[in-house]
């Protein structure tokens, strides 16, 4: 006969929630839907925005919450202190839903610049009618520059910009559907590493091309997203960490357990 004891308390604690696994390379969220001074980032990445003007939650939003901008105003995200490591160098997905106003003016979605002066990204609404989507490599080497379909004022459009520098290629989307794809320059596909002179949602980090009217679930992953992921995404925003609810304080003892 053996007898094994076990004798022991086993205290299962869910006060703080357990957490739900979310694409590891979304590096920022901002789902506008709730925010004051801060616009928190819902990446888990902790990569929280400060508002610098006249930028206020609208609930007219594509889904849910939308954020408003005043044509003068932006989001700072501290590009210098940026974690490197949070910085699409290989590969990128930047979309938004955005509803722009007509500025008269090229409108930037986001912008980063690099500590060489390289102006690394450009997600624009061009004031020809056409929409942006480039990329730059350090030095200043453009990647590739595509300029191409159409936008409306005053109507809500889905922006998607994708590269993969291991396939070369780049893709923008707009409402999901495919507008234009193209080679990147072979000798640099590396996108800059740093933002160390800034980066920003709604302006340039010279303060040129703002952008004025609605944004709306603006996300920046470090990969590549196919075009099932964008039209998924468009419909129910982004894969994200979340908690599983507390359900209290479980306790377990286990007394004296014979095995004959």
């Amino acid at each position: 006969m053996k007898h094994l004891l076990f004798a022991g308390v086993i205290c299962l604690v869910l006060a703080m929630g357990a957490w739900a696994a979310g694409d590891p390379n979304l590096v920022i969220y901002y789902s506008f839907d709730s925010f004051t001074t801060v616009v928190p980032d819902e990446s888990g990445k902790g990569h929280d925005a400060m508002v610098v003007g006249d930028v206020k939650p609208d609930p007219a939003g594509k889904r849910k919450g939308a954020a408003r901008f005043a044509k003068t105003a932006y989001l700072d995200l501290n590009g210098p202190a940026f974690p490197a490591a949070d910085i699409p160098v290989d590969a990128v997905t930047l979309c938004a839903w955005a509803n722009p106003e007509n500025t008269g003016d090229h409108e930037a979605i986001f912008n980063a610049r690099a500590a060489d002066q390289t102006w690394i990204i450009h997600p624009e609404f061009r004031s020809s009618g056409k929409v942006r989507w480039l990329l730059r490599a350090p030095g200043g080497v453009t990647i590739f520059n595509m300029e191409e379909g159409q936008w409306t004022p005053n109507q809500w459009i889905h922006y998607a910009g994708v590269y993969d520098s291991k396939t070369g290629l780049a893709i923008l989307y707009l409402n999901g559907e495919k507008i234009k794809e193209m080679q990147g320059d072979p000798a640099n596909p590396k996108i800059a590493a740093d933002w160390g002179l800034g980066a920003r949602v709604g302006k340039n980090i010279d303060d040129a091309r703002p952008f004025a009217g609605l944004l709306d679930d603006l996300c920046l992953f470090k990969r590549a997203l196919t075009q099932d992921e964008i039209k998924a995404l468009m419909v129910n925003g982004p894969q994200i960490a979340a908690t599983v609810p507390t359900r209290g304080v479980l306790t377990t003892t286990w007394g004296a357990i014979r095995d004959r």
